[in-house]
């Protein structure tokens, strides 16, 4: 069947796409406006207006307060369906790149890993740093899930099990819909090729979802200015610090994360400088803090890691598999943001919330980026598994949200660049000389080849590794999952 992409990435914020570059065949893809940039003025706007109005007038401030509750509310609707469909789409992700041998075995085990070890250092942090305590952020009043409020152990773990399949997507328990998800996943796997029509089916609600979430997203303005007005209003300059902390504490550990922890991995276990493997994907960053998600370099980081002298295979599994589960910068913003929710409305996270917050987001954080709006859903579904009085306080994160996508998502690029390297070395998949060459400067990244080469889409790699024989459905389906590319 033939594949239909848009440009040479994957969707912009917002639902638009790149401009169009050639194809191999000399042919253009269809241009379309890029306007994500306007959301995220309008984002900026709303923000100033709402500090304003929550300094200059308190009391009317306060009454906004439903309007960043109804934007809250809209998310909410979304964090079921998104769950369900990436749990299941990941988990036939999971089992496909284990099946490649070596390559997918390393892969996958490195990207748990690190992101395990991503959203713990975002609890460390959140830890030291107590973003939003004293704030005193009110409620309106959310009222849990009968499902979720159960006491005991025997009822947690009984309220788990929903009724019906079809129910753990209404009952408003994301513990059943992460329950069930997994079930069906994994069903799946066991129906081999008999599954593969029902996945496809899956993959395509998973991109009618997505863009719900996208149109949902330009309405952010509304609730951002809303939630931004209400907060200012009941707390006045205090919650500007607040809200600055936690952005400032976020890019410094982004920056520490990748200097030091990336950093050192990289040199000890390939010898590679990680600043000057930065500076070779320079134009890619520029793309990235242009457009706020990662997805748009992902052809570039195919074509550019295949240049540096990691093997086509090692490339085609690594970087598409890492878009869905090497989220280092999503790992930290959700613990991070999740404790400064907390302590912003009173009801800080004890240690074994904590705890079973990181476990949860160990799974449900798997394909949270690259779709505007999917960070926080998933930032929604863990605190509603789990507090469900906190799902309010999501309002709150969304003014500085856009503030904190391009550390999320440079720290997820610079992530699964670093993976590739990595995994190639371990694999001996990698010539270490042509890797010197390339980031000396002396073999430099011809743009004008990179489309005749067959990456002007990400679904080059899966080709290059069906080439290879190494099972291309592992790269198809993390691909697929992300940037909601038909098959």
């Amino acid at each position: 069947m033939a594949r239909t992409h848009k440009g040479a990435g994957a969707p912009a914020p917002g639902g638009s796409t790149t401009p169009s570059t050639p194809t191999a065949g000399g042919g253009r893809t269809r241009r379309r406006i890029d306007r994500s940039h306007w959301l995220y003025i309008a984002v900026i706007v709303a923000v100033a207006a709402g500090i304003l109005v929550g300094l200059t007038a308190p009391e009317v401030a306060v009454q906004l307060k439903p309007i960043g509750t109804a934007f809250v509310s809209l998310i909410s609707m979304m964090i079921a369906p998104v769950i369900f469909c990436t749990i299941v789409l990941g988990v036939g992700s999971i089992a496909k790149a284990a099946t490649v041998g070596k390559v997918g075995g390393l892969a996958l085990g490195y990207f748990i890993a690190m992101s395990t070890f991503a959203l713990g250092i975002g609890l460390v942090v959140g830890n030291l740093v107590h973003p939003g305590e004293g704030l005193m952020v009110g409620s309106t009043g959310y009222e849990a899930p009968a499902s979720e409020e159960a006491g005991g152990t025997a009822g947690f773990l009984l309220g788990i099990i929903p009724e019906t399949l079809v129910s753990s997507l209404t009952s408003g328990s994301i513990l059943q819909t992460l329950f069930v998800a997994l079930l069906v996943g994994f069903a799946l796997q066991r129906m081999g090729t008999r599954g593969a029509t029902i996945l496809e089916g899956v993959r395509n609600l998973q991109v009618l979802v997505f863009r719900i979430l996208a149109m949902i997203m330009w309405v952010a303005p509304i609730g951002a200015f809303g939630a931004i007005a209400a907060v200012v209003g009941e707390t006045g300059v205090a919650a500007i610090i607040a809200l600055g902390t936690l952005m400032i504490a976020f890019y410094i550990t982004c920056i520490v994360f990748v200097a030091v922890v990336l950093g050192s991995i990289l040199k000890l276990v390939t010898g590679v400088n990680i600043f000057r493997l930065m500076r070779y994907l320079g134009r890619e960053y520029l793309l990235i803090v242009s457009t706020s998600s990662s997805e748009v370099a992902l052809p570039r980081l195919i074509a550019k890691m295949e240049h540096l002298g990691v093997s086509k295979p090692v490339v085609g599994i690594t970087v598409p598999t890492g878009y869905s589960f090497n989220l280092d910068g999503t790992a930290i913003y959700l613990t991070m943001a999740s404790l400064f929710i907390a302590n912003a409305m009173g009801t800080p996270l004890s240690v074994g919330e904590q705890i079973s917050l990181l476990l949860f987001m160990m799974i449900a954080s798997k394909g949270a980026a690259g779709v505007t709006g999917a960070g926080i859903a998933t930032l929604a579904g863990g605190l509603q598994a789990h507090r469900p009085d906190l799902v309010d306080g999501v309002g709150v994160i969304v003014g500085i949200d856009r503030f904190m996508s391009e550390a999320r998502a440079l720290t997820n690029f610079t992530g699964n660049a670093v993976a590739t390297v990595l995994v190639g070395t371990w694999t001996k998949q990698i010539d270490p000389e042509r890797v010197e060459t390339v980031l000396s400067g002396r073999a430099p990244f011809d743009e004008a080849t990179m489309n005749a080469d067959g990456h002007g889409s990400s679904d080059s790699a899966v080709d290059d590794a069906a080439a290879a024989g190494e099972a291309p459905s592992a790269a198809a389906v993390a691909t697929d999952a992300e940037t909601g590319t038909r098959r």
